[in-house]
């Protein structure tokens, strides 16, 4: 038994040594030579004017609408009702550093945000909009928040504008590359102007106002909010995103996220509605129904 142990280790151990040896080490070296398999730099289809070409139905697979930093899996909001209907899924932060540089007074106000995240105020004085997550009353999504919600969208591209097309709400932003002005009035998606940088598509936003959150988690922006986004083609059917965050009334200094997106290459892909303001009549305007008159 114990010869028969002894063999065994040592053909283990001869193959191991053959393998070492048949293959180039690659410890305490850095990235092998651009090639096929590591391109110095992928350069995407071309579109008409000679830029990359980004058209095409877009989605990201994290779970960052729920939380942009490490969440743990957690509970709907009526568990003993719709058991794991509902339930958040686990993920990873998308946040460079992975926290998110809060000024301390912030960090109360997304406590809070968190903890009335499922509340609708209907007050007397219209102030009802300030609680719960806007996603809840099919509010626009806002910037980045669009991008990664659990939805696809679209890009059509051209020469003088990009548009970007959501299922969620129907949100559409428009991207000015030529003609570029400043924002005419604080919005839900911003405006937005872009340049190309290389071979990323380089949006900024800004005139935003403070009504939308990043996730289902209380992160939150105020009115001085400023995006810089890069879509970065890195192979044939994924997109490197970037988003820079700046807004110097809640964050100690400017953030960054990034993830990839992938085209959706299914036969047919195509952006389907979800309008969801009939499915929040309810929740939002049921108190504004008149009751039937007893008779």
């Amino acid at each position: 038994m114990q010869l028969r142990r002894s063999i065994a280790f040592l053909g283990v151990a001869g193959t191991v040594a053959f393998i070492w040896l048949a293959v180039p080490s690659l410890v305490g070296q850095q990235r092998p030579a651009a090639g096929p398999q590591f391109p110095a730099a992928y350069r995407s289809a071309r579109a008409a004017d000679g830029h990359p070409d980004l058209n095409g139905i877009w989605q990201a697979m994290v779970t960052a609408n729920w939380d942009l930093e490490d969440h743990e899996a957690q509970p709907g909001p009526h568990p003993e009702l719709n058991g794991a209907y509902g339930a958040g899924p686990a993920g990873q932060s998308i946040v460079e550093g992975g926290e998110i540089p809060y000024k301390p007074e912030a960090l109360a106000r997304r406590k809070a945000n968190f903890e009335n995240r499922l509340k609708v105020d209907v007050s007397e004085d219209k102030t009802w909009h300030a609680l719960g997550d806007p996603e809840l009353k099919c509010y626009l999504p806002g910037v980045p928040r669009a991008t990664y919600m659990p939805f696809p969208f679209q890009i059509i591209q051209g020469s003088e504008h990009v548009m970007l097309v959501h299922e969620f709400a129907g949100a559409v932003r428009t991207v000015y590359m030529t003609n570029q002005t400043e924002a005419p009035a604080d919005s839900w998606m911003g405006w937005s102007n872009g340049r190309w940088e290389g071979e990323s598509l380089v949006v900024d936003t800004r005139g935003f106002n403070d009504l939308s959150w990043f996730d289902r988690a209380g992160n939150f922006h105020s009115d001085a909010l400023h995006v810089v986004e890069r879509f970065t083609p890195r192979s044939a059917d994924t997109l490197l995103y970037e988003a820079t965050i700046e807004d110097p009334k809640v964050f100690t200094r400017p953030w960054k996220m990034s993830m990839p997106l992938y085209r959706r290459v299914e036969a047919n892909a195509q952006i389907l509605e979800f309008r969801c303001v009939e499915f929040v009549e309810d929740l939002m305007y049921g108190h504004l129904r008149k009751e039937p008159r007893k008779q």
